[in-house]
């Protein structure tokens, strides 16, 4: 009984806990998907280099991990959030309509050499 005791005495019940958590699990999956997409994708939509955005949210990843993610406190939290942010709002779209890895949307089903059909 001393085990469940001593796991429900920590942070777990605390919302502000739960919140970082889910910060910093956003920011990791922005920085695995910035390492999967191709280099020359980036280039061709006229966004800032693979390299650029993997140091961008690599840092903010690792000073979370480092620091904790205190997102009330910590002005880099928030810093990170919104480069996390801009990189899925912004980025991640116009590449993934270029490579047409968007899954299996019906626009780009029916795509033939020279265009729609």
């Amino acid at each position: 009984m001393g085990g469940v005791a001593q796991i429900l005495g920590m942070d777990y019940l605390n919302p502000f806990w739960w919140l970082a958590v889910a910060i910093l699990g956003f920011k990791l999956f922005a920085l695995i998907d910035a390492a999967t997409r191709p280099e020359d994708a980036y280039r061709a939509t006229d966004k800032k280099t693979k390299g650029f955005w993997l140091a961008v949210l690599g840092i903010a990843f690792g000073l979370d991990l480092l620091f904790g993610a205190n997102f009330l406190t910590s002005f880099l939290t928030l810093a990170g959030l919104v480069a996390a942010i801009v990189y899925m709002v912004d980025v991640r779209p116009a590449i993934r309509e270029l490579t047409n890895r968007g899954g299996g949307r019906g626009d780009q089903r029916n795509m033939g050499p020279y265009g729609p059909w």
